[in-house]
């Protein structure tokens, strides 16, 4: 049987949002009761809750949304490469040691330990051109484990501007915590929300097989 690494963190009412974002709620609809044989519950919550992709309409106007997106980036080989502590920007320093032969996905862990309970303001954010250079090396999709590869506070948003500009896929609120450094095949595929900016992930890990 396959190592599995699951690295979507717990989505409740508790968990996180950016400022002013939608946080996760649930109501029940039906309740298991003398003739009703089912519970159906209703959810109201952001897309970009928990682990998710962003979709280019979320940072351009004339962008897909997250249904009409090859699944292609977000299914196949990848490198988690640690930067623990870096704040606030990811330059090309902190991942020099493990850039050879990198494959298409590319995930950061930046966290000891994922804040899952508490919004995080300082959180780590990739430096633009950081991703440049991963996309001049092929990487196609990215990753961290923080709620934003912009820094919470940026109206430019550069580093998002660089993925639109290259063509690049992101995920967000990765949980990291539990995996080494190394390769991995990724499986994080987004709903199929013909109109949404983005969409909730269950982002796995698996053990790339010997050779």
């Amino acid at each position: 049987m396959q190592t599995l690494w699951d690295i979507s963190p717990p989505v409740h009412a508790g968990s996180p949002v950016f400022p002013g974002d939608t946080a996760y709620q649930q109501a029940w609809t039906a309740q298991i009761a003398p003739g009703c044989p089912v519970n159906v519950s209703r959810i109201t919550l952001s897309p970009h809750v928990g682990a998710h992709a962003d979709a280019p309409l979320h940072y351009d106007p004339q962008g897909l949304p997250i249904g009409a997106l090859d699944l292609a980036p977000f299914l196949g080989p990848c490198r988690v490469v640690h930067a623990v502590g870096v704040r606030p920007l990811i330059l090309w320093e902190h991942l020099a040691h493990a850039a050879q032969a990198l494959p298409p996905r590319l995930l950061v862990r930046t966290y000891a330990k994922m804040p899952v309970d508490r919004w995080d303001g300082q959180l780590a954010a990739f430096a633009p051109e950081t991703v440049e250079r991963l996309a001049d090396l092929g990487v196609r999709l990215i990753g961290i484990d923080s709620a934003s590869i912009d820094p919470a506070d940026s109206k430019p948003l550069a580093s998002h501007q660089v993925i639109r500009r290259r063509g690049l896929r992101v995920l967000e609120n990765l949980m990291l915590d539990a995996v080494p450094e190394g390769d991995y095949e990724l499986i994080a595929l987004p709903l199929r929300l013909t109109t949404a900016d983005a969409s909730p992930v269950r982002a796995v890990l698996r053990a790339l097989p010997p050779g």
